[in-house]
């Protein structure tokens, strides 16, 4: 049974797809369209987080850092520049210890 993604894919699914007795087609795409891919691939990721029940969150939250590792490579984002950014939110912002819902402004 055919069937239509145009999604990105980690680098073994058409592997595993092979191995599985399916076939599959795919495209390699330039730095542009996989940048924009990865961005879509984090909405997507970020979704299936927040769905996720108790037992399944580790998974996806490791599914959504993957993306955003492979985000920042490709932009040439250090781990060090991104930690040194959230720091510095924390410090100017705060962070979400504190649980508060904002309900409105006046």
């Amino acid at each position: 049974m055919e069937k239509e993604y145009h999604k990105l894919v980690r680098d073994r699914i058409p592997e595993i797809i092979r191995e599985s007795g399916n076939e599959c087609e795919f495209v390699i795409l330039s730095d542009r369209e996989y940048r924009q891919a990865l961005r879509q691939k984090l909405i997507e990721e970020a979704a299936e987080a927040a769905a996720a029940d108790e037992d399944d969150l580790l998974a996806e939250l490791a599914d959504l850092s993957e993306v955003m590792d492979a985000l920042m490579l490709s932009f040439g984002v250090s781990g060090d520049r991104l930690l040194a950014e959230k720091t510095k939110r924390r410090e100017t912002r705060g962070g979400f210890a504190k649980k508060i819902m904002l309900l409105r402004t006046f």
